[in-house]
């Protein structure tokens, strides 16, 4: 009887950037449609036999954590995005747009390093290491103990690596750096998957905090394959205006901290400073009281940030008025004028109407609702608010004002930068006829509508009754 000869498996073809398979080549993964990714997949050759261990599994209890303790990088800004420090032998990858300052910032982080007396190692494969020098000589990240290469080959990257033995180890970029012997150019989805396996391998065998500079996409994703983000212990996002100095921090994936807390830097011609303390950026100094401004409290991440609302308020020409923003979603700039014109009887169907933030702030929370509505109206009545004031709510379509969130942390900045009073959402759960209770110096008043909020400021006009008619709780 004659046997049936096995038929050989067909070959696997397999995505690089989300791992999808399917037996024939396609030009388009069919999960994630990225173009180009599907490659053929090396066959399994069958059960994987027992190996040596590196070292014998220990109750978890055993475990020494004296070398993955924070170590200071020098920036304390970078320091509380990433939970304390940096520690030995994980992997950061630092991502950003073309010339938001990434190289200065991670030479600054280098240079402070370098400063404790520990041994770091630049690899530059973007730029000559004279030009590294020019731009360490201007922010003054000369150290001797700062050792510097420009160098595009993985080898002779490792080699530095086995003749300096870093304590920390920065690659500007990884899209730079090409693996001898791996299939396509430096900056592909296979090279990427390479070079990226080997750095952290290094960083983990050898406990070196090692930093990897990536490139983004057009939308401001992470270029590359998504194994990157995966490999990687910490993914961090470098952002900001480029028509403003001010750059921000954050913190998308962190295995040894938050995720949402936000560092703040100030890029400027020297270098770039870290900004404990943001405020002056955004708000504006007035000589005098100025109508058609009010001030807010965000939150990004857990951070508390103080940021100034401004409006101008004009009489249009045009048939459809102008609604211009800068820095605050126009969406919601919208609603809050239909709120104001339906319910607090302040018309502005024939008025342009221009609002944004001071400083290149970029304000989405919902919480700053409130103090665009002041502004806005304080533009449109030519009255100015009292000194001191702050505004924070979310305003409803009905024009009723709606709890935000973390509210007493917003309130003891509030109260830190010295702010005097502080117009809140009113607090459903008081009891009738309590008074909220200041926070420090701060007065709390509650309002319960948009037009009850309006009304304590003196910033209704003298026909406008719509609204609620409660007195300000506070």
């Amino acid at each position: 009887m004659a046997t049936k000869t096995p038929r050989p498996a067909r070959p696997a073809y397999r995505c690089g950037e989300c791992g999808w398979e399917t037996a024939k080549w396609v030009g388009r993964c069919g999960e994630c449609q990225a173009w180009g990714t599907v490659a053929e997949a090396a066959a399994a050759s069958g059960l994987t036999a027992a190996a040596p261990v590196s070292a014998p599994a220990v109750p978890i209890g055993d475990v020494p954590i004296s070398d993955a303790t924070f170590r200071t990088s020098g920036v304390p800004e970078l320091d509380r995005v990433l939970g304390g420090g940096m520690v030995p032998g994980a992997a950061v990858l630092l991502a950003g747009e073309p010339g938001v300052g990434k190289s200065t910032l991670l030479l600054e982080v280098a240079a402070q390093t370098a400063r404790t007396r520990r041994r770091v190692l630049y690899v530059t494969g973007e730029e000559s290491a004279g030009q590294v020098r020019l731009r360490a000589e201007r922010t003054g990240g000369v150290q001797p103990e700062l050792y510097l290469a420009a160098e595009t080959d993985l080898g002779a990257l490792l080699t530095h690596v086995e003749q300096v033995r870093p304590e920390l180890l920065v690659v500007d970029s990884v899209q730079t750096i090409g693996a001898a012997g791996t299939d396509g150019a430096p900056g592909g989805v296979t090279q990427v998957k390479e070079v990226s396996a080997a750095l952290v391998r290094v960083a983990k065998t050898r406990g070196i905090a090692t930093v990897l500079v990536g490139h983004v996409t057009k939308d401001g994703s992470i270029a590359g394959p998504r194994v990157l983000e995966h490999l990687v212990d910490v993914v961090l996002h470098f952002e900001g205006e480029r028509s403003s100095r001010f750059r921000m921090l954050r913190a998308v994936k962190n295995r040894f901290g938050p995720v949402d807390e936000v560092g703040c830097f100030d890029l400027g011609p020297e270098g770039i400073d870290a900004v404990t303390d943001p405020t002056g950026l955004f708000i504006e100094q007035h000589q005098g009281r100025v109508a058609g401004t009010c001030i807010t409290v965000t939150l990004e991440g857990r951070r508390p940030l103080p940021a100034e609302i401004q409006a101008l308020v004009t009489p249009s020409p045009l048939e459809r008025p102008r609604r211009t923003t800068s820095g605050l979603d126009g969406a919601r700039i919208a609603m809050v004028l239909a709120v104001l014109q339906q319910h607090c009887g302040i018309r502005l169907h024939s008025q342009d109407v221009f609002a944004s933030t001071v400083g290149g702030a970029r304000v989405i929370d919902p919480a700053s609702d409130l103090a665009v509505a002041v502004a806005i109206a304080s533009a449109s009545q030519g009255t100015a608010l009292p000194p001191g004031i702050v505004a924070l709510g979310e305003i409803g379509l009905a024009g009723e004002l709606r709890r935000v969130r973390d509210l007493p942390q917003r309130l003891a900045e509030a109260d830190r930068l010295g702010f005097r009073a502080a117009i809140v959402p009113w607090e459903r759960a008081r009891p009738p006829g309590s008074r909220p209770e200041p926070v420090g110096d701060l007065q709390v008043v509650e309002a319960a509508h948009v037009a009850e909020a309006l009304r304590t400021l003196s910033l209704l006009p003298e026909t406008g009754s719509a609204g609620p008619g409660h007195g300000p709780r506070g």
